[in-house]
């Protein structure tokens, strides 16, 4: 067996190990570890390769950018104790609820919002579970459009910067660039950064937010029953008031380490280590801060960080074990013959990605699939930051689709058992198709990605 073909069935049996529920480090690094030392035994692999871990560990723990990790955790965390997305939920329901589907639309905006101020899916949909899935099912609402609104407005902290997905993207992809580049002939290419991807998202993050809000209005016209309005009489009085009130404050966090980053005032990390600082001022503002919710934020941002960190030191060894097999040789040999060209080879990956996003978290996807298909697709003239926002779109559909879908497992874990799992699946199709809309359009149109990047950086 050569190492090539070793290196594939390598790949199938570490999303094997995956499937059957083992720690995803673990796995990770085992099966890279096991494959090495029979790829040593056949001749196919060199030993030696490894030496090179320690230095890959070094950089990933001398890497600046991956402070942002834990801090935009730690912001976002905090902002959830501090029940902002309640107060914002309450008053934004409020000024949409005289019109029909106001409440859902209040929804996508809410959720938009606190996508941008944690970044983290699983703390979005949780909360919005919580908080919306009940208001949502008093006012009338339908179960299947109720659940399919929480399930997708909670998934934008995959595409809405500062979003986590996009960090450790841009990270990769960068590398990715260099290498492809170097490859190429070019030893000083144009540097790509998280904050080239950052700008690249905003578009195509509000673009899904529209869309969401457009399907909303068509299904409570279609079906009036499925989205009452919530409020039947005038707004109370004073309501911009508390509009102002609810929004201001996380309205000038998100702005301003989202300006900071995108205007070059502040790196990422800079930006996020402002933005943990402005959640404990929030936090205080609103008189949820103690010692308590300190000691629960710091244990959960030790928590995610420690996961998201060891995922990266495993999929290392995975990484290398697996060019050391040639299976990058591989899959570059594969995606070049492809009829069809650069258009061919997008599918296949964007295809692969998608299906693997139904059984992996997008971490083990980006730490293990990008490096190997990165490279490749770069060279084929492909800009990096249309790739990334691709892939970051790409990873938000497949976490929403069914039957596997990451977020309907989290909501299903909060909703009440009047909320049955194929309301759930049923209501999150649309959102899917739109999602593939999306997907598609900014494949059709690759300045909505890329126009914003070239404007500010240029």
């Amino acid at each position: 067996m050569t190492g090539e073909i070793l290196s594939l069935v390598m790949f199938a049996v570490a999303c094997g190990v995956l499937l059957l529920g083992f720690p995803v480090a673990f796995s990770l690094a085992g099966t890279g570890l096991a494959f090495a030392l029979i790829g040593n035994s056949m001749g196919t692999f060199d030993l030696p390769l490894l030496g090179s871990l320690p230095s890959r560990y070094f950089g990933v723990m001398t890497n600046e950018l991956y402070v942002a990790i834990p801090l935009f955790v730690f912001m976002g965390v905090m902002l959830e104790r501090a029940r902002i997305a309640e107060k914002l939920l309450t008053t934004m329901g409020l000024l949409f609820g005289t019109m029909r589907a106001g409440l859902g639309i209040s929804v996508v905006i809410v959720g938009m919002l606190l996508a941008a101020s944690t970044g983290i899916v699983g703390a979005t949909v949780v909360t919005m579970g919580l908080l919306s899935l009940p208001a949502m099912q008093k006012a009338g609402y339908s179960p299947r459009l109720s659940t399919g609104i929480i399930c997708a407005s909670g998934t934008l902290g995959q595409i809405i910067p500062p979003s986590i997905v996009l960090v450790l993207l841009g990270d990769i992809l960068q590398g990715a660039y260099a290498e492809a580049q170097r490859s190429l002939g070019n030893w000083a290419p144009e540097p790509v950064s998280v904050i080239d991807l950052f700008a690249g998202a905003f578009i195509p993050g509000l673009l899904l937010v529209g869309l969401y809000i457009c399907w909303i209005l068509i299904q409570a016209f279609l079906d009036p029953t499925s989205a009452p309005s919530l409020v039947k009489d005038k707004r109370p009085d004073g309501l911009w008031g508390e509009v102002l009130r609810a929004l201001m404050p996380p309205g000038l966090l998100i702005v301003a380490v989202l300006g900071s980053i995108l205007t070059g005032i502040a790196t990422p990390t800079e930006s996020a280590a402002f933005g943990g600082v402005g959640a404990i001022i929030l936090a205080a503002f609103y008189k949820r801060l103690s010692w308590d919710v300190l000691r629960h934020v710091t244990r959960q941002t030790v928590q995610i960080s420690a996961m998201v960190f060891v995922i990266l030191l495993g999929a290392s060894v995975f990484s290398l074990v697996f060019r050391g097999l040639g299976g990058d040789r591989l899959v570059e040999e594969l995606l070049n013959n492809l009829p069809g060209g650069v258009f061919s080879a997008m599918l296949v990956v964007m295809l692969l990605m998608f299906v693997m996003g139904f059984f992996l978290d997008f971490i083990e996807i980006v730490f293990v699939v990008v490096p190997i298909v990165g490279p490749i697709l770069l060279k084929m003239d492909i800009n990096p930051v249309w790739l990334g926002v691709m892939i970051a779109i790409n990873l938000q559909t497949s976490f929403l689709t069914p039957p596997f879908g990451f977020a309907l497992f989290y909501l299903r874990g909060v909703a009440p058992p009047s909320i049955r799992t194929m309301d759930i699946y049923r209501g999150i199709v649309p959102f899917v198709l739109i999602q593939v809309v999306g997907l598609g359009l900014v494949a059709a149109f690759p300045a909505l990605a890329t126009w914003l990047p070239s404007i500010l950086f240029k």
